[in-house]
């Protein structure tokens, strides 16, 4: 079984999209396929397929009301079962680390050909363990800055999660690296080759272990919503901040135009692949699902597999969120230097995030006189 997880830095980029009709086109060619809904919290993937969700969920199996083997559902699609999510149990988007474990296991345990993870938008660490069952994960993004920005940032953080679970608790490598946390402008110029160089002199064992991971980490990438070729471009210059300040060598998986078929699909409660086999978009995904197929499988060591679904943290909340923090600052340095991103486009993207700030607060200051009046025209009934 080849584990295919699919994941976004930022949401609305066509990752259940892709994730519906990858396992739909895998399926048409004979696979066994398994498709999940990950996006925990705001599950939705079943609307992309047209399947209707009975009672029984990843949600439902955590929480012990069902097996597992009562939530893999078969669809109306030829090989591909569906296991649904659920937006209905509060708290499931954070699992508890034995939750975590026993999903892993059963994941890991399922008999088909592919099991396609969708994930959730973002850097949670489940999302990040869960792209990390695979060296193979797809990342999808869109070629619009803030799209790009958080694409490479997902990556980063994807790269750090790969150090923290390699260097563990009471090795000089752990040492070192919670010691450069404490310094943020260190970690905002940090650059992972030459972090690697620095871990070798003090830790040359999990060093090597680490180098060994890197090496069958090959993410992909799927650059969705273009509207001309010269969009195309910006999927090799993310490649090459990633080569220089990740040291992870990125494969371009494909390409997908902008179109509007894909909403009257969602519409219509059908995959575009069975809504229009023969639209451009269709055909991209085809092109995709040809290229997953006729690549050699990559996997990492069942060590590092058991490693990421322990309860190892990162520190307290406080500490999460000051490191996040940092990594967005190293990220915009990183693509910037890189060419990812021009300055004027920064300048753009910072110039329209102030705008929406401003329409929020203009938006918040009339509610609130709203509420006020209406607080007082109670008191005088």
């Amino acid at each position: 079984m080849q584990i295919i997880p699919i994941a976004s830095g930022k949401g609305g980029v066509g990752k259940s999209l892709l994730s519906a009709n990858l396992a739909i086109a895998l399926g048409q060619a004979g696979k066994k396929v398994v498709l999940a809904d990950l996006d925990l919290g705001a599950s939705n993937l079943h609307l992309a397929i047209g399947h209707n969700v009975k009672d029984k969920s990843i949600g439902t199996y955590l929480t012990d009301k069902s097996s597992f083997q009562e939530i893999i559902e078969p669809t109306e699609y030829d090989n591909v079962s569906f296991i649904a999510g659920d937006s209905q149990i509060p708290g499931l988007t954070s699992l508890k680390a034995e939750q975590k474990r026993k999903l892993i296991r059963n994941f890991h345990s399922l008999e088909c050909d592919y099991l396609i993870l969708d994930l959730g938008a973002g850097t949670h660490q489940i999302i990040l363990d869960m792209f990390l069952q695979s060296p193979q994960g797809i990342l999808v993004t869109a070629p619009t800055v803030t799209a790009t920005l958080d694409g490479y940032l997902f990556l980063k953080n994807a790269v750090f999660r790969l150090l923290y679970t390699t260097y563990k608790r009471g090795t000089p490598g752990h040492q070192f690296l919670e010691q450069l946390k404490q310094n943020s402008e260190s970690l905002k110029s940090l650059y992972i080759p030459k972090l690697v160089e620095s871990l070798r002199q003090v830790d040359p064992q999990s060093t090597s272990l680490f180098i060994t991971r890197m090496n069958q980490f090959r993410p992909r990438l799927v650059m969705n919503m273009i509207e001309d070729p010269k969009d195309a471009d910006r999927a090799m210059r993310i490649r090459k901040s990633c080569v220089q300040y990740l040291g992870i060598d990125l494969e371009y998986l494909g390409i997908m135009y902008r179109d509007q078929l894909q909403d009257k699909a969602l519409s219509s409660r059908l995959p575009v692949t069975i809504y229009k086999p023969n639209s451009v978009i269709s055909q991209a995904i085809f092109r995709i699902t040809e290229k997953i197929m006729t690549a050699e499988p990559r996997k990492f060591d069942d060590d590092f597999i058991n490693a990421i679904d322990t309860s190892a943290s990162f520190g307290k909340t406080e500490d999460e969120a000051n490191e996040d923090y940092n990594l967005k600052l190293s990220g915009i340095d990183d693509i910037l230097s890189g060419g990812a991103l021009s300055t004027g486009e920064m300048i753009e993207m910072i110039k329209t995030q102030q705008y929406e700030l401003t329409q929020l607060k203009n938006e918040n200051l009339l509610l609130k006189s709203k509420l006020v009046k209406a607080i007082q025209q109670g008191f005088k009934l």
